[in-house]
């Protein structure tokens, strides 16, 4: 790698002064209300990215005016726990001061405010500042947004495990200065200074961590570079077995892309946490490709290296020696809805949130309805990966209170079918830049049309993976459902069938660029086979097992 042509974004990198670049100058200038040059890319590093409505973009071309340039911001939650304050301070702002006034729940455990303009970018950065909270880290060539099992019944493992995801997640932060200096007016340092961990032009792509706690795998483990599984005798955290190198974007006619499953590393014990994520990131950083960066990730490293020699110069680098995998299995990924209670006696209610959009609605005010739970719960909020929330800690005498607001504002009551709870979508139009195809904005229609279909076929106590994103660049987690739709341009998607429950099997292609008619012509006609064979109870393995895919 050293020999290629590094890509423009190492340059960027290596004259961003440790991730400053001109990002101050561009805030104040009024022409645009977007950022330029550089800037553009580095603003990731701050957990931005520069959007526009791309419904509106036609027509304000047609006026001679620019895109209306605004960021989405996401705020880093390790292992999704935000209190009701900061809920509520970030949902005000999310009323007063964004385009779409809706928080979103995303699959990585993070927040999204869409539709920041310019002139409140630095007020919200502040406000997250003031609440205890920032957006470091959550885009770019770095550690992102590390995950975490919602386990709300084993209590005392699961605090365990979110505090090595908080560990984690600290450890592995750039130790740049910039975030405090431009967002937060902090005394500005010597650009002079070192990243010891993601190095001076930090990572050669997006890194992305996970804390699992079997057998729930809603972390969707294949779909990281890095994982943490929990390894527990008693109740009582013991150690994790790590594996590493998943990942699940790819690039459209490039063979040399692809997904991939994440390697088994070995058993370490929790003294050795984070030296050896600290030694994963720093082989990464050093071996990966810097000069191609559709073949970045560390999934490509791996392949490319030898699973047995990366493994090697991460022993070498954290000075410990991996011990064989400790037994564990993963049977399930989605959330169990509605109130259940934890060994610690306390209750937990997990809320359905449709692709994660906490918006108002004139049928559903659900920001509404968390807003006024905020006021009064003494827990935490939980965000899962399936994009739910989970409003834990509730105590006994609290549960009357709690249950009446949220089936005051609709947030439990109505009945979603299986189906629908088991689907999943990127965000995608009209705000995501990469977006080929709907996902979000069709998510409620097609997962309805599926469950018509099982319907149909007497399978109504069944239900089926389903994930749509509206790329190939994974948001959406489609690689890993038994039925995923993957984006080719509006109304048409490459569909994937075969994937399993517990999701640690890539799904097939089965047929690409089609359009959704033909899709769901497909769909009935399997779902028709499927409920004439005895094959297995779950639909991916059927397709396995009968040899469709």
């Amino acid at each position: 790698m050293k020999d290629s042509k590094l890509s423009d974004n190492e340059r960027l990198k290596a004259e961003s002064k440790h991730l400053r670049g001109t990002i101050t100058q561009d805030l104040q200038n009024p022409i645009t209300g977007g950022f330029e040059g550089d800037n553009f890319q580095l603003i990731r590093f701050h957990g931005m990215y520069q959007q526009d409505d791309r419904d509106i973009r036609q027509e304000r071309l047609k006026q001679k005016l620019e895109p209306l340039h605004t960021v989405m911001l996401r705020v880093r939650l390790p292992g999704g726990i935000i209190t009701p304050n900061q809920w509520l301070g970030i949902d005000e702002f999310a009323s007063k001061h964004t385009q779409y006034a809706s928080i979103r729940v995303t699959n990585r455990q993070a927040i999204q405010l869409h539709g920041v303009l310019k002139p409140n970018i630095k007020p919200v950065h502040k406000l997250l500042d003031k609440l205890g909270l920032d957006s470091k880290a959550t885009a770019g060539d770095v550690n992102r947004n590390v995950l975490c099992t919602s386990n709300p019944i084993e209590s005392e493992l699961h605090q365990q495990t979110y505090q090595w995801a908080k560990k984690i997640s600290e450890h592995l932060l750039p130790k740049t200065r910039a975030y405090a200096e431009i967002w937060l007016d902090g005394e500005k340092v010597d650009t002079s200074e070192h990243e010891p961990i993601l190095g001076d032009t930090y990572l050669p792509r997006k890194f992305k961590t996970t804390v699992s706690v079997p057998p729930l795998n809603d972390v969707d483990i294949h779909a990281n570079d890095l994982n943490f599984v929990a390894i527990s005798d008693r109740g009582q955290l013991t150690g994790f077995n790590v594996l590493v190198g998943g990942g699940l974007a790819m690039t459209y006619n490039d063979k040399s892309t692809y997904p991939r499953l994440a390697s088994e590393l070995g058993f370490i014990e929790l003294k050795d946490v984070l030296s050896v994520a600290q030694a994963v990131v720093s082989v990464q950083r050093d071996w990966g490709n810097r000069s191609n960066r559709r073949n970045a990730k560390t999934k490509y490293t791996l392949d490319r290296v030898g699973v047995d020699v990366f493994k090697h110069e991460v022993e070498k680098r954290a000075g410990i020696q991996f011990s064989a995998i400790k037994p564990y299995e993963f049977t399930m990924r989605g959330d169990r809805l509605g109130w259940t209670k934890g060994v610690d006696g306390d209750n937990h209610l997990t809320l359905f949130i449709p692709s994660g959009r906490v918006i108002d609605s004139s049928q559903k005010p659900i920001k509404t309805g968390m807003a006024e739970i905020a006021k009064v719960h003494t827990g935490d909020f939980r965000l899962t990966p399936n994009q739910n929330l989970i409003i834990a800690g509730v105590k006994d005498q609290d549960i009357a209170k709690i249950n009446e607001l949220a089936e005051r504002y609709k947030l439990i009551g109505e009945a979603f079918s299986k189906q629908r709870i088991q689907s999943m979508a990127c965000v995608s139009l009209p705000t995501c830049p990469l977006a080929m195809a709907e996902a979000e904005r069709v998510i409620d229609e097609y997962a309805t049309k599926i469950y018509q279909l099982l319907i149909n076929h007497n399978l109504e106590d069944r239900d089926i993976i389903f994930r749509v994103t509206g790329c190939p660049n994974g948001c959406g987690r489609a690689l890993l459902a038994e039925v995923g739709l993957v984006g080719r341009a509006i109304g048409r998607y490459d569909l994937y069938l075969g994937g399993n429950r517990n999701g640690s099997r890539i799904p097939r292609l089965y047929e690409a660029n089609l359009p959704i008619e033909r899709i769901f012509t497909i769909m009935d006609e399997l779902v028709a086979c499927w409920a004439n064979a005895a094959t297995s109870d779950y639909f991916g393995d059927f397709l396995i097992n009968e040899k469709v895919v």
